[in-house]
C-alpha cells in the first residue's frame, strides 16, 4: 500500500469472520464499545483489525478472550449510523498484520502491531484453473446442482481471485485463519487447493451437510 499505516490499530474479534486483503466485508456493528470503536476509526485513519477469536471464547467474551495474533486490517469505505447509535459499515481489507502486544487504554480491545507486507505474485494458469474448477464442483454440490448452467464469476487478478474465494466459500473459520497465515500467496492457493478437496470429498461422500452457519 503507498498509504502510511499506524503502529496501533482497533481490534474486532468475531468467531466466524476470517479477513483478506482487498476483499470487501459488510458488518453490523450494535455492542456499546464497538459503536465507540468505529465512532473513533472514523475520526482517525479508519481502519478496523479484524481477528478470530479462538479457544474457549465463550466464557469471557465480555472481557479479553483469546483471539489469533494475524488478522486484516480493513478501511471503513462506507459507514451508516442508524438512530439507536449502531453502524452499519462496509470495510475493504488492506493489509495483513501479526499482533506484537495489546493496549488496555479504551472500551474495545487496541493492539500495536507488525504489518506483513507481501510481495505481488501470481499463480501459474495451472494452479488458477484447478481453483477455479473445484470452486465451481464445489458451488454445485452445495446448491443440489440448481448452479451447475451458471458459472461463478472470479476476479481475474490472482490475489483478489484467491483471497475472494478464501473470505466467500463457506469453509470453517479455522480453515479460513490457516489460509490468511498462509505467508506467500502461492502457499494460500495451495492451502486452498486443499481445503476444496476435502470439503469437496466430503460432499461426495455425502457427510458434509448442505448448510453451515456462518
Amino acid at each position: 500500500m503507498a498509504r502510511s499505516l499506524p503502529d496501533v490499530i482497533p481490534l474486532f474479534p468475531l468467531p466466524n469472520v476470517v479477513h483478506f486483503p482487498r476483499v470487501l466485508l459488510p458488518l453490523h456493528i450494535f455492542e456499546p464499545r464497538y459503536r465507540a470503536m468505529v465512532r473513533d476509526a472514523l475520526r482517525g485513519p479508519r481502519l478496523i483489525g479484524m481477528v478470530l477469536l479462538r479457544g474457549d471464547w465463550q466464557a469471557d467474551y465480555l472481557g479479553t478472550p483469546s483471539i489469533f495474533a494475524v488478522g486484516t486490517a480493513g478501511e471503513i469505505v462506507r459507514s451508516q449510523e442508524l438512530d439507536d447509535g449502531r453502524f452499519d459499515i462496509v470495510l475493504r481489507g488492506t493489509c495483513e498484520f501479526r499482533i506484537v502486544d495489546e493496549l488496555r487504554r479504551a472500551s474495545y480491545r487496541e493492539a500495536r502491531v507488525e504489518w506483513r507486507n507481501a510481495a505481488a505474485a501470481s499463480l501459474d494458469e495451472a494452479t488458477r484453473s484447478r481453483i477455479a474448477a473445484h470452486v465451481q464442483e464445489y458451488v454445485r454440490r452445495r446448491s443440489g446442482g440448481a448452479a451447475a448452467a451458471q458459472p461463478v464469476a472470479l476476479p481475474a487478478d490472482d490475489e483478489l481471485f484467491v483471497n475472494f474465494i478464501a473470505q466467500q466459500l463457506d469453509l470453517p473459520p479455522i480453515e479460513r485463519q490457516a489460509l490468511l497465515e498462509a505467508p506467500t500467496l502461492e502457499q494460500r492457493a495451495r492451502r486452498l487447493i486443499e481445503g476444496l478437496e476435502f470439503q469437496l470429498e466430503a460432499l461426495r461422500a455425502g457427510s458434509l451437510a448442505t448448510a453451515r452457519p456462518q
